[in-house]
């Protein structure tokens, strides 16, 4: 199979490439526009696995530009990461985000009609879910009300490849809904570039130990939680790359009646902002500057998945530890600074 990642040069991109290399695939295209990427991430890939996709500079918003790749490259399936996906960020520019996200998804699915690519896998997020009545969340959890743009979006994404795969029956679409993906790739080459301040705790975290960063803030502390903090479910990058090419294997027994399905992707384990602060401080030895600040408009209070349905249907668990995710982002961190 020739397998375009879009956003390939990304974050989860990128360790989903390697993951595709080192389970056989050897086809691999990508596309990027390096707004939150470095192109220098190709090379490393080839470091960790001898291979390198054949990488593209496009911005899939601009549907000539993505209709000039399809045109002279043959595709059998999508991986479809290039979105925005800061939830503050989307707050102060959602007019933004609604573009991006969606126009990019948009653009995609027309080529696929004109080239004939049958498959897509749709880069989701738990947030489609806003705050849950009940927990933890499956996949028939109804949406909940979006808590900020970005969430929007991936509800808007999930809608359109579901009426998409209705009227065009010998398509197939998966969308996996991510919840916090954090860690890096044990080699330490490859993690979660920081073009500008990041947005997610553990790279706030991993800054203010290595003195980026003066300090972190815990936005909200009056949480019905037990210590007062947002509560998420925080998984290994490298459990959510290898989810991927699980589902490219299930995506085959999909049919024409049949041809849509979603999954979570967590660790059914929820820990809290200052839980995950104070472990960070016992794994690597440092005491972190933190203060504790009001609600960040926008964040959830407490979501954690249910992974029946994946450890059922794709074979797939969950199966890095949380240290192992601290551990790995503390030597991102610190190898970026060698």
């Amino acid at each position: 199979m020739n397998i375009l990642v879009t956003g390939g040069a990304g974050y989860i991109g990128s360790h989903t490439i390697i993951e595709l290399f080192e389970q056989g695939y050897t086809r691999i295209f990508s596309i990027d526009n390096y707004l939150n990427s470095k192109e220098s991430n190709y090379e490393k890939i080839e470091k960790i696995t001898g291979k390198t996709p054949e990488y593209n500079n496009i911005d899939l918003t601009d549907l000539e530009s993505t209709r000039a790749f399809f045109k002279v490259n043959k595709i059998d399936a999508i991986i479809h990461f290039a979105a925005l996906k800061s939830v503050p960020e989307s707050v102060e520019n959602s007019e933004v985000y609604y573009r991006n996200n969606t126009l990019t998804l948009l653009n995609l699915l027309s080529c696929m009609k004109e080239f004939d690519v049958k498959h897509i896998i749709f880069s989701s997020s738990c947030s489609v879910y806003g705050n849950p009545d009940q927990l933890p969340v499956n996949e028939s959890t109804p949406f909940g009300v979006a808590e900020s743009p970005y969430a929007s979006t991936k509800q808007m994404g999930e809608t359109i490849l579901k009426d998409f795969c209705k009227t065009n029956v010998n398509f197939t679409a998966i969308s996996l809904r991510y919840f916090n993906p954090v860690g890096a790739h044990s080699s330490g080459l490859i993690g979660e570039n920081f073009s500008r301040r990041p947005n997610n705790l553990i790279p706030i975290i991993t800054q203010t130990a290595a003195k980026i960063r003066e300090k972190i803030t815990v936005f909200g502390t009056d949480y019905n939680t037990d210590d007062g903090s947002c509560i998420r479910d925080y998984i290994h990058v490298i459990d959510i790359a290898k989810a991927h090419v699980k589902a490219l294997d299930y995506q085959k027994q999909l049919n024409t009646t049949n041809n849509y399905d979603v999954f979570n992707l967590g660790t059914g384990r929820g820990t809290s902002v200052l839980e995950i602060i104070h472990s960070f401080e016992e794994i690597s030895g440092k005491k972190l500057n933190y203060t504790l600040g009001d609600r960040r408009a926008g964040d959830v209070e407490t979501i954690y998945s249910d992974n029946a349905k994946a450890s059922s249907t794709l074979k797939w668990n969950a199966s890095l530890s949380l240290e192992e995710m601290l551990k790995s982002a503390w030597k991102w961190q610190q190898s970026m600074e060698a």
